[in-house]
């Protein structure tokens, strides 16, 4: 890996490309970075430092032998959490709110980690509020999102596959790893993870940056779409470039990754130079696409984003470096 990675001609791109060489601790830390760019603001993974650690199967007994236990409480996209603290997870369930379904998500600090899904129609407890897990964004750091996403997904598969998608019969949980069986035609179900491509065109000191109708009031991002069957990640970010945008872009460099679960993607993030074109917003998915200078961004995703940092880092790079 790294004699393939060190044998390749970087200098050939008219964007500067420097090789990461931070640690080399992992395939990830291997792949070249553009722009000298560094993971730094990603989730931090409490999996590597001991703080997590997820169970695969549904039979699984904790290591701990603590009777603590922390919780995730959901109802359908909304997560509950205390009004005074807006911290997550709870430490206990709020008397009277009954979960339709539980699902134990590991150990986190030593505690059991459970999520709950809770009927639709349960009013918050006294103290308490349902709220989408964007909006606690501010008040949370990136390990807790990612945390309180994977219980969410976890809850979000149980709920939409308690019925076989081939003969309609009511599944069943493995004993063996986490997994719906059908008991009649033996169906397997696996939680649903959806690969989405997202690039960063740059043309000089601009950024080709558009606006879905969906987003906030004057709110761009970068490019992004899902990988299509038979597509790898760059034919994918090439096409969605082109489809939505107008644009041609190539040279496609690595960023980073981030579980995203609205309701259960995984955002790859790449760089990409621009090659030819003139930004033109496809109807209906795009409300509007254009480039802007570094010196001059509208509203961009919160930093917490993989899509932010992104924008973040390209943008504070070409700006450091001397205008040609």
């Amino acid at each position: 890996m790294i004699k393939a990675i060190e044998s390749h001609n970087y200098e050939t791109s008219s964007i500067p490309c420097l090789l990461y060489k931070a640690g080399f601790t992992s395939s990830i830390a291997l792949m070249p970075l553009p722009y000298g760019l560094s993971h730094a603001g990603s989730a931090p993974d409490w999996v590597a430092e001991g703080r997590l650690v997820p169970f695969s199967k549904t039979s699984e007994t904790p290591a701990s032998t603590q009777s603590s236990a922390v919780h995730f409480i959901w109802q359908a996209n909304r997560i509950l959490f205390a009004s005074a603290e807006k911290t997550l997870p709870l430490r206990s369930i709020p008397s009277g709110l009954q979960p339709i379904r539980s699902s134990i998500i590991g150990e986190f600090d030593g505690s059991l980690c459970h999520a709950h899904d809770i009927a639709t129609d349960t009013p918050a407890p006294e103290g308490y509020e349902w709220s989408g897990l964007r909006a606690l964004f501010p008040v949370l750091d990136a390990g807790m999102v990612n945390l309180a996403g994977r219980s969410f997904q976890i809850m979000e598969w149980d709920r939409t596959h308690q019925f076989c998608g081939r003969c309609g019969t009511p599944t069943l949980l493995r004993s063996s790893e986490r997994a719906r069986e059908c008991p009649n035609c033996s169906l397997v179900s696996y939680p649903r993870i959806s690969p989405v491509v997202m690039g960063l065109v740059v043309r000089g000191r601009e950024l080709l940056l558009a606006r879905s109708p969906h987003f906030a009031p004057g709110m761009y991002s970068a490019v992004a779409g899902f990988i299509e069957i038979g597509e790898s990640c760059e034919q994918a970010l090439r096409r969605e470039i082109l489809e939505e945008t107008g644009i041609h872009a190539d040279h496609f460099r690595y960023f980073d990754t981030q579980p995203w679960p609205f309701p259960h993607s995984l955002m790859i993030a790449y760089t990409a130079e621009y090659v030819s074109g003139t930004p033109v917003p496809q109807p209906e998915e795009i409300e509007d696409v254009r480039w802007f200078s570094v010196e001059d961004l509208p509203a961009i995703p919160p930093a917490i984003s993989v899509a932010g940092r992104l924008i973040r880092a390209v943008s504070e790079h070409l700006k450091a470096e001397p205008a040609v």
